[in-house]
């Protein structure tokens, strides 16, 4: 009886392989080769010497998984409410790809220093110092660089630029236009132009 046993645990790896192709889950699968080995014990006397072993076991392996496709069925499936997640609160997929998409390009467009500095401190994780140090630049032009690539960046994907802990708290009426060389010279030939 020992042997007979011992033929049937050789088998094993063989049902949980047919297992996990049929229920295409491997804690499910696991289940399905116990129910099969506990009936095919139970069961040992029907099994005639000189049969295949292996094709008797596979027979009770597929009816045992036919019976439960059957008990499932008659019983419905149950889900607890707390377990399912609505599809509809998830964001879609699309965006994130298109997103990313639209960030590895715009990082094509920018300047290679300017890229490098953005790819070592952002995606990397590296300390403006670690980064200086790998580009052989000072700190601050790391720093420089950064600034100036990640304003390109908010541009070319037509990101509003980050607002000033300044700005933000100085009221609207108290914030002072900045009036720069180009833009009196500009306005001086606008005027001049008019007249």
């Amino acid at each position: 009886m020992a042997d007979i046993h011992d033929q049937i645990a050789s088998h094993i790896p063989n049902l949980r392989r047919y297992a996990r192709a049929l229920v295409r889950d491997a804690v499910g699968a696991d289940d399905l080769v116990q129910e099969c080995l506990a009936r095919a014990v139970a069961k040992l006397h029907l099994w005639h010497q000189g049969t295949d072993l292996r094709a008797w076991l596979f027979v009770i392996l597929h009816n045992q998984n036919v019976n439960r496709i059957r008990r499932s069925i008659r019983a419905g499936i149950t889900i607890e409410f707390n377990e399912v997640t609505s599809p509809l609160i998830h964001r879609a997929d699309q965006e994130s790809g298109l997103e990313l998409r639209d960030l590895d390009r715009a990082l094509g467009l920018l300047p290679a220093n300017q890229r490098a500095a953005i790819l070592m401190v952002g995606l990397e994780g590296m300390s403006y110092d670690e980064a200086a140090a790998a580009l052989q630049v000072p700190v601050g032009t790391v720093r420089s660089r950064l600034s100036r690539g990640r304003e390109a960046l908010r541009h070319s994907m037509g990101l509003e630029p980050r607002k000033s802990k300044r700005q933000e708290t100085r009221p609207r009426g108290l914030r002072r236009e900045v009036s720069y060389p180009a833009a009196r010279m500009e306005r001086s030939v606008l005027v001049a132009a008019a007249n």
